[in-house]
């Protein structure tokens, strides 16, 4: 883990390197009676999910030197995917992972439990149904396309809140379909270890609404 770590330009702990291998133990453990992921190999989890998702962590932290963020929602998780590693990576987040399928959200909460990791919350339902806080990020993996995942989710994002959509190639077909109220500020290619696929960040956000100018007052008579 420490490997896939260095490859990227992190610097995680031990604690935090070995709660990655934990992670991904009981998601192998696990996905033999739930079917978490249809990827089965250990080594195969490790680059197409957990590298994956610590690939989003070195342009996550820079935007969180800004101090803008501080909680998230992984919109469709799964087993946790990208929420729990993130809940790993970057301590200072409260993480919330949401998913509609019940064992998975289970999953979730069971590790949160087993790794003591506070940060971490999973909640079972449908994003478009969701009610409760709202989050300054909304992140999404493989979930939806962009239109859909922020029409969906766009009641949970908190004013100068933005989505962040982790995609394959960069989808340009979907950024033109988007409305014209939401814009996309950055597109940011990514580079996995050991991963031979195209992978991409997609970073989004509502356009402010301008002031309608009011037309002067009439002159007094």
């Amino acid at each position: 883990m420490a490997a896939v770590a260095g490859a990227l330009g992190l610097t995680l702990g031990d604690r935090q390197c070995s709660a990655l291998e934990q992670y991904l133990d009981m998601l192998c453990r696990w996905n033999a009676t739930y079917n978490l992921t249809a990827v089965r190999d250990p080594a195969a989890m490790l680059g197409l999910h957990l590298a994956d998702c610590l690939a989003i962590v070195p342009p996550l932290t820079a935007r969180l030197a800004q101090g803008r963020i501080s909680q998230v929602l992984d919109v469709g998780s799964g087993g946790g995917l990208p929420g729990a590693v993130l809940a790993v990576a970057e301590p200072g987040l409260e993480v919330t992972c949401l998913d509609a399928v019940a064992k998975k959200v289970a999953f979730v909460r069971q590790v949160a439990g087993a790794l003591a990791l506070p940060n971490l919350r999973a909640r079972h339902g449908r994003v478009e149904a969701l009610t409760g806080p709202v989050f300054d990020l909304v992140v999404s993996r493989a979930f939806a396309s962009l239109a859909q995942f922020a029409a969906m989710s766009r009641h949970l994002l908190a004013p100068g809140g933005i989505w962040l959509a982790m995609k394959g190639r960069q989808p340009l077909d979907e950024i033109a379909a988007l409305p014209s109220d939401i814009e996309v500020f950055h597109v940011e290619p990514l580079l996995v270890p050991g991963l031979q696929a195209d992978r991409c960040l997609v970073w989004m956000r509502p356009l402010a609404l301008r002031a309608i100018p009011q037309p002067p007052n009439p002159p007094a008579h």
